[in-house]
């Protein structure tokens, strides 16, 4: 299924001040009287290098895989930004972006890993956010769109994508300042799949999970890729 790659950013997370001397003040460069730096500027971190720390990897989840995007995967993209994706419903876009690793609302950067289960996959979505409420608001957008399109919706991108319902549904494991789940069918080949997600916010960072049973749509069979919940635990404590 589609997979989202790391949205690099070069814009600084942190602006950190020079270190000065002793007392605060700095040496007079004696060619120009200006201050000079005692200290080198420390080195600033950006979102995405922010989020790369952030991000689960193997050793915290025992037993699975935790893997990054490769050039390989752009086939696999519904679409490589969220300024592609159309829907029928515009309340429901933040779900087909959701379900698509794509970032939601106006974040600074986004990366997303995957993780092989069975038959099928999870995703993780990892996005950050530099002006206060811009995190509040992606999520809130988010549980709108479930109240909104439990009826279904289709979304257009590389192609379209059929969602037949929408179902609020509890957390595998809640975390972080407030969360929300919810799962969504869609029809493939004449078969029926349900797609479960669930999305984290913990300060100005937001997590999305979303599970997929690839196989079964391969093999034509019904799927339900539940999300596995000490996936979500390990990453939401990771968040902090």
């Amino acid at each position: 299924m589609k997979r989202a790659a790391l949205a690099a950013s070069t814009l600084s997370l942190l602006s950190l001040a020079t270190l000065t001397a002793c007392g605060g003040e700095a040496d007079s460069d004696g060619a120009t009287g200006e201050p000079r730096p005692t200290a080198s500027r420390a080195k600033q971190v950006t979102p995405a290098e922010r989020l790369a720390k952030l991000m689960i990897t193997s050793a915290d989840v025992p037993g699975l895989e935790v893997k990054p995007p490769s050039k390989q995967d752009d086939k696999y993209l519904f679409a490589k930004s969220p300024e592609d994706v159309r829907t029928d419903k515009p309340a429901c876009a933040p779900l087909a972006l959701a379900m698509n690793q794509l970032a939601l609302g106006e974040s600074r950067a986004d990366l997303t890993h995957h993780v092989p289960q069975n038959s099928g996959f999870t995703y993780i979505t990892l996005m950050s956010y530099d002006t206060p409420g811009k995190a509040e608001s992606a999520l809130a957008g988010l549980s709108k769109g479930v109240d909104a399109c439990g009826e279904g919706f289709m979304a257009k991108a590389k192609g379209t994508i059929t969602y037949g319902s929408v179902t609020a549904e509890k957390p595998v494991a809640p975390g972080g300042d407030e969360s929300l789940a919810f799962q969504a069918t869609t029809p493939f080949r004449g078969v029926t799949h349900t797609l479960h997600a669930q999305a984290v916010r913990s300060g100005d960072v937001v997590a999305v999970y979303f599970s997929v049973n690839g196989s079964a749509m391969v093999q034509n069979r019904p799927g339900n890729a539940k999300l596995p919940a000490e996936l979500v635990k390990a990453q939401n404590a990771k968040l902090g």
